[in-house]
């Protein structure tokens, strides 16, 4: 065999033993997607399931105690548990749910209501990031999981709140962005190469809740906005220099992602809180379009589509509001209990977090229109009475991810 003859040998050898893929190649590199927001740009989802529901793909069976979510990025799944009382980052097959390589990362966070990580990894070029619940921040090298570098959110002057630490960090031009609260200054930049201090906000340091921040363009400056329990606030991204800030009444804990759009800021909370739109001018002085509580929201996540935003609000179900005004659209409180949710394709996902039901629905302000729904039949091992369903469902590559503890499902929903 000659030399072309062998590389058109090993050519065609490749395509035949490579995986698919099932619609578009996989881009959800961190928390809530592409940008935070629980929504994707692709397509070629189902449109409706079978009565069944969708096909399972695979099932991965060991990722240890935790809540964090999954970060896929072409064949590569990288996501937190903890096993034998370390936590641990693991890289995947997403194709086929194999395991390819697990890095400790930290001793195991121990709660009542649940052990482990909470936080998704971030994905970025060749690397991946992740935080521990104690607060170690890590930096590993995406094919092998070699650390870089590490960082402790305790000597930046934080402390775990009660639940650990939740928020997935942020990774932007740069820099990785992360909330160790307390008196050194409750957000940190860090340089996303070298783990090295670029700046600590030494002029908010309200201790960290569970939120995780997010990045905008807001008249000419990058800003950085996170959410605690008293503020609202948004950084300068060069320095950490706070340019505005609102009251927050939280309660008990804050969680929930800030949205943002154009000018804007909408924020909720679950504990009887409610939510609040937040209008930044041209200096960045801040005003209160509403304050209301038609969307209580604990931790399952809140999606901002075509002017409508949709989630779970306690005691209410689930719920369109209107994103300009805060007035409810519909609701929806029998069809499915309380849980979290994921758009993709002109769909919401929508998963509970009691029984693990899946519920597909239209993504409109039509109200609640059902285009399938699953359980999933196996149950964790690990998990404790107290501990409930609280990891996001992903929608990518055409593919459905579920984590129930140390089960992690795939399901092929592209059409």
């Amino acid at each position: 065999m000659n030399r072309l003859q062998l590389t058109l040998f090993v050519l065609a050898a490749t395509v035949v033993l490579a995986p698919p893929f099932w619609g578009a190649e996989p881009n959800w590199p961190g928390w809530r997607g592409p940008n935070r927001t629980d929504v994707t740009s692709e397509t070629g989802f189902l449109k409706e399931w079978p009565k069944a529901g969708p096909r399972r793909v695979w099932l991965f069976d060991n990722c240890g105690v935790g809540f964090a979510g999954p970060a896929v990025v072409g064949d590569r799944l990288y996501i937190m548990g903890a096993r034998d009382g370390k936590e641990r980052i693991l890289a995947l097959n997403s194709n086929t749910g194999d395991e390819l390589w697990d890095r400790e990362v930290d001793k195991e966070w121990e709660q009542g209501r649940g052990n482990g990580p909470r936080s998704t990894p971030t994905v970025v070029g060749d690397r991946v990031y992740a935080l521990s619940a104690n607060g170690r921040v890590v930096c590993l090298k995406r094919n092998d999981g070699k650390e870089l570098w590490n960082a402790s959110l305790v000597k930046l002057g934080g402390s775990p709140p009660n639940w650990g630490y939740c928020e997935s960090v942020l990774v932007d031009q740069g820099r990785l962005i992360c909330t160790p609260g307390g008196p050194q200054g409750a957000i940190v930049a860090l340089n996303a190469y070298s783990g090295k201090v670029e700046w600590q906000s030494t002029k908010f340091t309200e201790p960290a809740q569970y939120a995780s921040p997010q990045a905008i363009e807001l008249n000419g400056e990058r800003q950085y906005v996170q959410l605690t329990m008293k503020s609202i606030v948004g950084v300068d991204a060069n320095n950490g220099k706070v340019l505005w800030r609102s009251d927050w009444p939280g309660a008990t804990a804050v969680i929930t992602t800030p949205i943002i759009h154009d000018n804007q800021v909408y924020v909720t909370s679950g504990y009887g809180v409610g939510c609040k739109l937040v209008k930044i001018d041209a200096q960045n002085k801040t005003s209160d379009v509403y304050f209301n509580k038609k969307m209580k929201n604990q931790h399952g996540g809140v999606i901002l589509l075509d002017g409508k935003l949709y989630g779970y609000s306690d005691k209410i179900g689930w719920v369109c509001q209107d994103f300009n005004t805060g007035k409810i659209v519909w609701s929806e409180k029998q069809a499915l209990g309380k849980g979290s949710i994921a758009y993709a394709d002109g769909r919401f996902y929508c998963f509970s977090e009691n029984e693990g039901t899946v519920v597909l629905i239209d993504a409109s302000p039509g109200g609640w229109k059902e285009r399938g729904r699953f359980t999933l039949t196996l149950k964790s091992k690990l998990r404790q009475p107290r501990w409930l369903i609280w990891t996001h469902p992903v929608a990518t590559g055409g593919r459905l991810f579920l984590r129930n503890q140390e089960l992690l499902f795939c399901f092929d929903v592209g059409a």
